[in-house]
């Protein structure tokens, strides 16, 4: 996400959000879509507007170990963590339910398809408190694709691409049942009012200024300060007309294809021995490898040091590779 920063970056490359657009959501039956999202500014009193505003900003002011570092430090806030309230605004059938379910579904999936079960119902708790939230919109599908349409959403995976990956179905059935269950009131306590979470492997520069509640598999929950993140805060009333913006994949063929396309480090898998002390190098923030010459002060490494410089150097033919541009 945006505010709500993702587990694991979901941008799917610009050739796939082409060809698989077709196969949106895996030929998963969906309601008819809608080009627009049209509901009213939320409503923010004046001593929270810079903080709205800095929860909507993706910038974090540290990343990976030096991330979970800081989220360790961050201290949990204390008390009790009220839960939220069933949410039961919606019936069991209808265009609205089926397009809601819709929403939350893809929300689920795609923030937290690799998460425990709990991470997940936590996730739809987040997208349904913000329903009820003043600073939010009031459907399920508006909270889901707010600024969908601009260049930092508070979903990520609704604006970068990501839906244009056909999902694993045994994943999404999953996610499904999960937000059937939250549409039908079913309530995950362990994160109360939360509206915000991120992983654990970036710190945002808002974390300080919300109340941390929780953490549960990779993603850290939290609530607004003070009285906007206690449940008598929550008095938004459910506004009906869910609409589910049409996916248009011709946005990201227009984007420029990224030189380097390695997953972020924190993605990758492990694979270094328990006792290896050294470091990964992550290519996407400019770091290079350095390593110092072999000083030649004699012995074995002088002898071969000597027979190489007698060796005639290789030069290339013009139609040979560019060493520097081949990919192993």
């Amino acid at each position: 996400m945006s505010a709500l920063v993702r587990s694991v970056g979901m941008a799917a490359p610009v050739a796939l959000a082409v060809t698989m657009a077709a196969y949106w959501h895996g030929g998963q039956p969906r309601p008819a879509v809608q080009a627009k999202i049209m509901e009213a500014a939320p409503a923010i009193p004046g001593k929270y507007l810079a903080l709205v505003a800095m929860t909507e900003k993706v910038d974090s002011a540290a990343e990976g170990e030096k991330a979970r570092e800081e989220n360790q430090r961050l201290g949990f806030a204390g008390g009790d963590i009220a839960a939220a309230k069933p949410f039961r605004a919606l019936g069991g059938a209808g265009e609205d339910h089926d397009r809601a379910l819709q929403c939350l579904t893809q929300a689920i999936y795609y923030e937290a398809a690799h998460e425990p079960e709990s991470g997940q119902r936590a996730v739809a708790q987040v997208v349904l408190n913000r329903v009820r939230h003043p600073a939010f919109a009031k459907t399920v599908c508006g909270v889901v694709y707010q600024r969908f349409d601009a260049a930092v959403c508070q979903f990520s995976f609704v604006c970068d691409g990501s839906l244009a990956r056909r999902p694993s179905p045994a994943l999404w059935d999953r996610a499904k049942r999960i937000a059937t269950d939250a549409l039908g009131g079913r309530v995950e306590k362990d994160v109360g009012t939360a509206t915000h979470y991120h992983a654990d492997y970036v710190f945002p520069r808002w974390a300080p200024h919300l109340a941390k509640l929780i953490q549960i598999g990779a993603h850290i929950f939290y609530r607004w300060p003070g009285g906007w993140g206690q449940p008598s805060a929550f008095s938004g009333r459910y506004a009906g007309g869910e609409n589910i913006p049409a996916f248009d994949p011709s946005r990201y063929a227009a984007a420029p294809a990224p030189v380097i396309d390695y997953p972020p480090v924190a993605a990758l898998t492990e694979r270094r021995a328990v006792n290896d002390v050294g470091g990964r190098m992550d290519p996407t923030k400019g770091w290079k490898l350095s390593i110092a010459d072999p000083s030649p002060s004699g012995g074995a490494l002088g002898d071969m040091l000597a027979r190489q410089e007698k060796v005639a150097p290789i030069t290339l033919a013009a139609d040979d590779h560019n060493i520097q541009g081949v990919q192993p």
